[in-house]
C-alpha cells in the first residue's frame, strides 16, 4: 500500500477575514490572448469557492511558460507569459474582479521582488472592493527558480502578503519558491485538487491488477527513471513517440531519423532491463514511416512491420502507430484485461498523425472495468480533441480520472513515493511543525522598503 500522508484539512481552518495565498497551476494554452483549454483553471475553482465562502480573501499565483533562459539567467517579461488571459477568464467566469499588481522590473532579470505598491491592492481586497489579487507570473520574479538568499527573500515576501498558504498546484512539482517557500512561514494546506490528485495517485502506487501503463514522449533520457520503475512494478507497458522509436532502433539494430545520441544511450539500458521482465513490454509492430515531419501527402508515408525490417536499415521519421497494431490479439488482451490503465501518451507526432492516438484511446474506452487514469496536458487535449464525446462522458465516469500534471506523476513514480514531490513534502513538514507547537505563534516578516507585516498562525 502507498503511504498515508497527513496534511491539515482546510475544511476546518478559520479563514474569516484571512488573506489566503493560493498557488495554482494555471499554466494553460493561450492563443491570441484567449484561453483555449481551461481544464486546469476550472479544476481549481472548488477551492476558490470554499475560501471565499469561509470569508477568506484570495491572492492567487501561478507560473506560465518558461520565461527564464537557463544559460544566461535572463528573464523575458512579455505578453506571451502573462497571467492576464487567465485573469480575464476568471473575471468572466466567476463574475468577480481580480487585479494584477504592477511591480517594477529589470529588462533582463525580471521583477526584483514584491514592493510596497501592492499594499493599496491588499487594502482594497480587505475592504471587499475587489474580489482577489492575481500576482504576475511567478517565473517573472527574480528568485523563484533560485536557491539561497534570493529564494529566501522571495519566500518571506510572499508569506508576508498572507495569513494562510494553500498549494493546489499538483502539476507544479518543481521545488520553486512559490511551491515551497511560504510553507516555512505560514500555516499551509493542500487544496481540494491537490488532495484529489494524491488520492488518485495512490491507484497507481497500489493498483488493481493487472495494470497497464502507456507512456510516450520526445526524450527517453528524461523518462528512463520512471519507465524503469514502471517496468519493475506493473504488468504491461506500452511505449510511443520518440522514446518508442529509440527503443526500436536499439532493439532491432536499425537507424531512425530524429533520435538523439542521449536517447539511444538511455534506450540501450532500457532494452537490457526489458530482458529481465519478458512479456511486460507490449510492442506495437506496425509503425508509420514518413519522409517528412510536416507533410502527410499521399505517397510520403507508409506502414511498416518492424519484424520485417533488416538490421542496419536506415528509416526516415517514425511518426505514428498503425491501427493494425491494436488489432493483434496480445495487444487487445493487454488493453482489455487490465484493471488499471495509466495513460501519459500521445502516440503520433504533430497534428497530422493522430490516428494511432485516437485508436488507442477508443480501445481503452471499451474497457469498462478498468480504472483509467490520464495525465499530461497533451494527453488530455488529445482525448478532448480526438474523442470529444467519450471525453465528456468520461468527466462524469468514476472509472476515469484526468490528472492535471503527467510529469508530476512520472516524477512521483520515479521517487517511489508521493513524498518524493518536494511541494507535498513541504506541506507535510509544515503540518508536523504545527502539531508540535499547539500554542499561538507570531511571525514578523519585513518586506523591503515597507512597514512590517505581522502574521499570526494557529494550529
Amino acid at each position: 500500500m502507498a503511504e498515508k500522508i497527513s496534511i491539515p484539512d482546510l475544511e476546518h481552518a478559520n479563514l474569516r477575514d484571512k488573506i489566503v495565498l493560493v498557488r495554482v497551476d494555471h499554466n494553460i494554452g493561450v492563443v491570441d490572448g484567449i484561453v483555449v483549454d481551461a481544464f486546469r483553471i476550472d479544476a481549481t475553482l472548488p477551492i476558490l469557492f470554499h475560501i471565499v465562502s469561509k470569508g477568506g480573501k484570495l491572492i492567487l499565483m501561478t507560473h506560465v511558460g518558461r520565461p527564464k533562459n537557463k544559460k544566461t539567467n535572463e528573464i523575458s517579461i512579455s505578453s506571451e507569459t502573462s497571467v492576464k488571459p487567465i485573469v480575464d477568464y476568471l473575471n468572466h467566469k466567476l463574475r468577480i474582479k481580480f487585479e494584477i499588481p504592477e511591480f517594477t522590473y529589470d529588462d533582463k532579470f525580471g521583477i526584483n521582488g514584491i514592493d510596497t505598491s501592492i499594499n493599496l491592492l491588499i487594502k482594497r481586497l480587505q475592504r471587499g472592493e475587489i474580489g482577489g489579487i492575481y500576482l504576475p507570473n511567478t517565473r517573472w520574479f527574480k528568485g523563484e527558480e533560485d536557491n539561497g538568499e534570493l529564494a529566501d527573500c522571495l519566500s518571506k515576501q510572499l508569506a508576508g502578503l498572507a495569513d494562510v498558504y494553500v498549494n493546489d498546484a499538483f502539476g507544479s512539482w518543481q521545488p520553486h519558491v512559490s511551491t515551497i517557500g511560504p510553507t516555512k512561514y505560514l500555516p499551509s494546506y493542500a487544496g481540494y485538487l491537490m488532495q484529489k490528485e494524491i488520492e488518485n495517485l495512490e491507484k497507481i502506487f497500489s493498483p488493481v491488477r493487472p495494470m497497464l501503463a502507456v507512456v510516450a514522449g520526445s526524450k527517453f533520457d528524461t523518462k528512463i527513471g520512471p519507465l524503469s520503475k514502471l517496468l519493475e512494478k506493473i504488468d504491461y507497458l506500452i511505449l510511443g513517440g520518440v522514446i518508442y522509436n529509440a527503443y526500436l532502433a536499439v532493439k532491432y539494430g536499425i537507424k531512425i531519423k530524429g533520435i538523439s545520441d542521449d536517447d539511444l544511450l538511455a534506450a540501450k539500458d532500457f532494452v537490457k532491463l526489458t530482458n529481465k521482465y519478458p512479456g511486460k513490454l507490449i510492442e506495437l509492430p506496425y509503425i508509420v514511416e514518413s519522409d517528412f515531419l510536416d507533410s502527410k501527402k499521399t505517397g510520403t508515408y507508409r506502414v511498416l512491420d518492424i519484424n520485417k525490417i533488416e538490421k542496419g536499415t536506415q528509416l526516415n521519421y517514425i511518426l505514428d502507430i498503425s491501427e493494425k497494431s491494436y488489432k493483434l490479439d496480445h495487444v487487445k488482451k493487454a488493453l482489455m484485461e487490465s484493471k488499471t490503465i495509466f495513460v501519459n501518451a500521445v502516440m503520433g507526432f504533430t497534428n497530422l498523425f493522430t490516428k494511432g492516438t485516437k485508436d488507442l484511446y477508443a480501445l481503452i474506452d471499451k474497457n469498462t472495468e478498468a480504472n483509467k487514469l490520464y495525465g499530461g496536458g497533451d494527453t488530455l487535449l488529445s482525448m478532448k480533441t480526438l474523442l470529444p464525446g467519450e471525453y465528456l462522458q468520461a468527466l462524469n465516469n468514476p472509472k476515469y480520472y484526468f490528472f492535471t500534471g503527467g510529469g508530476t506523476i512520472l516524477k512521483a513514480i520515479n521517487e517511489g513515493t508521493v513524498l518524493g514531490l518536494e511541494p507535498i513534502k513541504a506541506l507535510v513538514d509544515n503540518h508536523k511543525r504545527l502539531k508540535k507547537n499547539d500554542r499561538r505563534q507570531k511571525i514578523t516578516i519585513s518586506i523591503p522598503d515597507s512597514d512590517e507585516v505581522l502574521l499570526t498562525s494557529e494550529n
